[in-house]
């Protein structure tokens, strides 16, 4: 394939990442409903260590390990704000 080609690719993969983030938005939004009905803690530091350990079961390895858990901790910084509106 042309960088072209790699490039188009891309984008597609692009469309489809921001498609399932907002999905996730959604859905942590909507915890985040629940969690102030009722009372629970915005912040859940065990909870969030259970996702970072599954996505790094997920790794395929073509992502550094150590770098696919900052992209997923910004994630879940970005998911917690939103928790919080």
């Amino acid at each position: 394939m042309e960088i072209a080609d790699w490039r188009a690719k891309i984008d597609g993969l692009d469309e489809q990442i921001v498609k399932l983030l907002c999905e996730r938005a959604g859905a942590a939004a909507a915890i985040g409903q629940l969690k102030v009905k009722t009372g629970a803690n915005i912040y859940e530091p065990d909870r969030e260590q259970s996702v970072l350990q599954h996505v790094a079961g997920c790794n395929t390895g073509e992502l550094p390990a150590d770098q696919l858990l900052v992209i997923y901790e910004r994630i879940m910084d970005v998911m917690r704000s939103l928790q919080r509106r």
